[in-house]
């Protein structure tokens, strides 16, 4: 009896101990990212600034013309967003052995996945592909909580998905619908990053 409790003890611990180093890779890997990526903010502001151009686009020429902006645009978003990390000093690119690259990788997999879908959208209405779109990357924010440690994510994409719901329920035009969206990511990603500079390793060893 007293062996067979022993035994349960030692796996006991050895379980906890293989638990808090998982626990410890898991912070490691989160501040990877957040020093790679400058918190992912800067991602967030040039994805604000496609929704700014291709609001533009819908406001002097036509939604229609906004939605090929907004699609075509939204394929550079990651490289651009690479290069302003490297201008910002960092190096744009997390670990190889980082464990939440995966996930980074299939969230961004699932988001074009419902590219159809929210295309879809747009031969019912137009304005609907742009709320639906509010919708699926404010999903996507979400994951970035855990993705960078910084809860703060969950405050974007909540406030991106209540912001797409409104205009869906106050009939809203395509141009308003794309430039809330722009100002909702402009002004998150502007206020976080330049807490995040100011701030510096501090910040970035935290998350917030």
């Amino acid at each position: 009896m007293t062996a067979k409790t022993n035994k349960a003890t030692i796996d006991s611990d050895q379980f906890k101990e293989k638990t808090s180093n998982q626990l410890q890779s898991i912070e490691e890997a989160q501040l990877d990212m957040r020093v790679a990526y400058s918190n992912g903010y800067s991602g967030v502001i040039v994805s604000g600034l496609v929704w700014l151009v291709a609001g533009l686009v819908a406001l002097y020429t036509s939604p229609q013309q906004a939605v090929w902006t907004l699609l075509i645009g939204g394929a550079f978003i990651h490289p651009i967003g690479i290069l302003f990390n490297k201008v910002l000093g960092r190096s744009g690119a997390h670990a190889s052995n980082n464990v939440l690259g995966r996930l980074a990788l299939e969230g961004t997999i699932f988001m074009i996945m419902c590219l159809p879908l929210a295309y879809a959208l747009t031969f019912q209405k137009v304005e609907w592909f742009f709320q639906g779109m509010l919708m699926i990357i404010g999903g996507r924010y979400l994951t970035f909580a855990t993705l960078y440690g910084t809860r703060l994510y969950w405050g974007l994409g909540m406030g991106l998905g209540i912001a797409a719901y409104l205009l869906f329920s106050l009939n809203s035009s395509a141009p308003i619908s794309i430039l809330v969206g722009s100002a909702i990511e402009l002004t998150f990603g502007l206020v976080m990053l330049i807490i995040t500079l100011s701030k510096g390793t501090h910040r970035e060893q935290s998350g917030f």
